[in-house]
């Protein structure tokens, strides 16, 4: 019985990963006779499970949708960003959203083996949401979360955005999404300060089993003391915005994107912009509210670009 279980979970596995599969091709995979295949099929079928069979030689297997929703069957990375997804939906606003979503997922994690559940809850304390940054893997995400909440020390290869590359002890602090990416909180043993380090560009995680006490961050929000880092690291392009803005009414309406200007007298106020590119120079100009004349100080093809995309917009207009 075992293994007839095993062998179905394996089929509907198979079935989930092609639109269409032939009969024999998918008797091969298993390991199994055709006739044995078709009572597989039905297995599933009673189970709720729609499984199609279309006759003739461009003809295979398919699942389609049924009427009711069957069992699912999903890998640990797909079964924790699904338990994340929820709890994200929980929080948006949604109609009948968290009473929903709650719901389901308290259903959803009552059957997650104990190790998944530790992942999803230590990935729900993150602060702030998901970036559409760099692709960063669930499991390597669940694992340095794991680390921040229980105080375990962590070893680890990065490459920085020079190309240089490091093998790093950390104590880990906390996980915070930031100007696109994921970025790790941490006192680096090596250099006897706090770091923050891109998650994407971690490799080779190893866990030491080392604890410790944790130390006091030395600002008062995690993703406040990543934004002042990131913005202290040299950009690939800089140039500055002359502000028709006297220093402190410039800083009242950018909040903390005004880092770094600098009155340049009374009435105007220097603003510099970076960016890994020209076009990310260009999109930090609508921060500037409607109405502020300024002009650009910068290298001549930031200054060719900026022209180029004012002609297309006032003809465009």
């Amino acid at each position: 019985m075992a293994e007839t279980t095993s062998r179905a979970l394996a089929l509907l596995s198979l079935l989930q990963t092609h639109r269409q599969w032939p009969g024999p091709e998918l008797a091969a995979r298993l390991g199994v006779t055709e006739r044995t295949l078709r009572r597989d099929v039905e297995r599933l079928r009673e189970l709720g499970y729609q499984v199609d069979a279309i006759r003739g030689a461009a003809g295979g297997y398919r699942l389609e949708a049924g009427s009711r929703l069957p069992p699912l069957l999903l890998t640990d990375e797909e079964a924790v960003t699904m338990a994340i997804g929820l709890r994200v939906a929980a929080t948006q606003g949604l109609v009948d959203g968290e009473q929903t979503t709650m719901s389901a997922l308290a259903k959803f994690e009552q059957v997650l083996p104990s190790a998944l559940r530790e992942r999803v809850h230590a990935l729900g304390k993150v602060q702030a949401t998901t970036p559409r940054g760099a692709p960063v893997s669930q499991d390597l995400l669940g694992r340095l979360a794991l680390a921040c909440r229980d105080h375990e020390r962590i070893r680890f290869h990065y490459v920085a955005a020079s190309g240089d590359e490091s093998d790093r002890v950390v104590e880990p602090h906390t996980l915070v999404a930031a100007e696109r990416n994921w970025f790790l909180v941490c006192w680096d043993l090596q250099r006897a300060d706090w770091r923050t380090f891109r998650v994407d560009r971690m490799s080779r995680l190893f866990p030491t089993r080392v604890h410790f006490t944790a130390r006091e961050l030395p600002a008062d929000d995690a993703a406040e003391f990543v934004r002042v880092a990131v913005s202290s690291v040299p950009q690939r392009f800089e140039a500055s915005v002359i502000l028709d803005l006297p220093l402190s009414e410039m800083q009242a309406n950018f909040g903390p994107w005004a880092r770094g200007a600098e009155a340049v007298d009374a009435t105007h106020t220097r603003w510099p912009i970076g960016g890994e590119s020209l076009e990310a120079l260009l999109s930090a100009l609508v921060w500037i509210p409607a109405g502020v004349g300024y002009r650009l100080d910068g290298p001549a093809e930031f200054l060719a670009l900026a022209r180029d995309a004012a002609a297309r917009l006032a003809a465009a207009t």
